[in-house]
């Protein structure tokens, strides 16, 4: 990086998760300047520390010593760097920036909170996705918006504010299904769900027309194969279809789907994604997983060091 470049710096935005990490040197006009990320996520750093960590990142980005971070994610957790405590719905994605918390290291360290849903009936948190929605949401915005993963997140936005949302476990179920019920002879190992395919959509349309009866869904998917009629290498994508679509089916029915939907996605999973929604009725605006969570923290950073930006 050029002197130049460097003079143009102004702080470091970091996303820190639980199984990877990953940080950008930001200059005041949000052009991302330098890059690094790597595996050591908040289940490795709980054992080995969080602060050289990100001392090491710091040192590869290469940018001044004095810049602040700021860091939204895993890091914030209760079994984190520093707990950043949670800011209860309904909240403005905008107040995120009052809620961080600063940590006891060298220089300007600053973790944003996360967000809770504190009801007994429907109770809910999220880490990280209310930074990539203050990244995508612009002022006034209502509406739905999905962020597919391991935990899935479906958020519903109402002028700037989160006023409710749902978690799904759908990547861990998928994972869990596929390796360790009797399923698992019903995938292949290591397979990926399909991208598109008749055997997704099938999957995708029987949840749909009837998500209450999953766990029978679930066990014909094996019955099929033992009776010919589907064969293991579309197991994948019949039991990716079959939780995605009861994972949409009971949004849809929570939230609607009359409203605008974002769609923060990434990759394989993203198109998977995108093709189910759109199946669903809904209309799809995509944004980027990444550039989301840029975005936001570049938001929130212009809040808390104004000067500076």
């Amino acid at each position: 990086m050029s002197s130049i470049e460097m003079s143009k710096a102004a702080f470091v935005a970091v996303d820190w998760g639980t199984s990877s990490f990953r940080a950008w040197l930001m200059a005041a006009d949000g052009t991302e300047l330098a890059e690094s990320r790597g595996p050591e996520g908040m289940l490795q750093c709980a054992t080995s520390g969080f602060a050289p960590v990100l001392r090491d990142h710091l040192r590869k980005l290469g940018g001044p010593a004095d810049l602040p971070v700021l860091i939204c994610g895993m890091a914030g957790a209760r079994q984190g760097w520093v707990e950043a405590p949670y800011l209860q719905t309904p909240t403005r994605l905008d107040a995120l920036h009052a809620g961080a918390i600063c940590v006891e290291t060298e220089g300007d360290v600053r973790i944003l909170p996360g967000l809770a849903q504190a009801r007994a009936d429907q109770p809910d948190v999220m880490r990280g996705e209310e930074t990539q929605l203050f990244g995508v949401t612009e002022p006034g915005f209502s509406g739905i918006v999905c962020i597919p993963g391991t935990h899935s997140k479906w958020i519903r936005v109402e002028a700037d504010a989160v006023v409710a949302f749902a978690t799904y476990m759908t990547g861990e179920l998928f994972a869990v299904i596929s390796q360790h019920s009797i399923l698992m002879h019903a995938v292949e190992p290591d397979a990926a769900p399909a991208e598109d395919g008749a055997s997704f959509r099938a999957g995708l349309a029987s949840a749909l027309s009837s998500p209450a009866s999953l766990t029978s869904a679930l066990f014909r998917l094996r019955a099929a194969q033992l009776l010919g009629f589907e064969p293991r290498s579309e197991g994948a994508a019949r039991l990716s279809g079959l939780l995605i679509g009861s994972e949409i089916a009971d949004a849809r029915m929570r939230f609607g789907s009359d409203l605008p939907l974002r769609l923060i996605g990434a990759g394989r999973l993203g198109r998977l994604y995108r093709e189910a929604l759109a199946a669903s009725g809904f209309t799809v605006n995509e944004c980027d997983a990444e550039l989301a969570s840029r975005q936001g923290l570049i938001k929130a950073a212009r809040q808390i060091w104004g000067a500076r930006f």
